[in-house]
Parts: C-alpha cells; sequence; structure tokens
C-alpha cells in the first residue's frame, strides 16, 4: 500500500455481493447497492487523548467490518476503489 492513513482513520475496499438472488435470479448493475461490507487494507496509529497518548484502533489490517451506507470518502489507488473512513464510522466486526 502506497498510502499510510494517519490517526484513527482506515483504508476498507469494498466487499462485492453475490449477483444471483437465493431463488437465482440475476440482479442487474443498474438496481445494486454498494455493498456495506468491506475488509481493512490499512489502519492509522490511533487517536490521541486528552493527555497526548496513543489511543490503539479495535481494527487491524484482513478484518472484514460493516459501515454505513454513506460512510467515508471513495478514493482509487492503483486503479482499486477503496473507502477512507474514521474508526467511529465502522459499525461493527464480522467474525
Amino acid at each position: 500500500m502506497r498510502i499510510k492513513p494517519l490517526n484513527d482513520r482506515v483504508i476498507v475496499k469494498r466487499v462485492e455481493e453475490e449477483q444471483k438472488t437465493a431463488g437465482g435470479i440475476i440482479i442487474p448493475d443498474t438496481a445494486k447497492e454498494k455493498p456495506q461490507e468491506g475488509e481493512v487494507v490499512a489502519v492509522g496509529p490511533g487517536k490521541r487523548d486528552d493527555d497526548g497518548k496513543r489511543i490503539a484502533l479495535e481494527v487491524k489490517e484482513g478484518d472484514r467490518i460493516l459501515f454505513g451506507k454513506y460512510a467515508g470518502t471513495e478514493i482509487k489507488i492503483d486503479g482499486e476503489e477503496h473507502i477512507f473512513m474514521r474508526e467511529d464510522d465502522i459499525l461493527g466486526i464480522l467474525n
């Protein structure tokens, strides 16, 4: 990764969902919504508290996460779409 997030920011790559429904119907591209699930690609060192100490992030590289529909800022890195977001925008970690 050529980019290192600062403070409590993370870089996430969206995980593509299946193109078919459970009944076998193929969903066209125009009807699809962007997935709200992704994989953490890079994490920052964490934000600082009032005393200046670093608070480590709860997520780490490789975690699969859920995030809000309009969370973060979309960017392109090496031709691939990624999302730059704060740790606060992450709703949960998938096991």
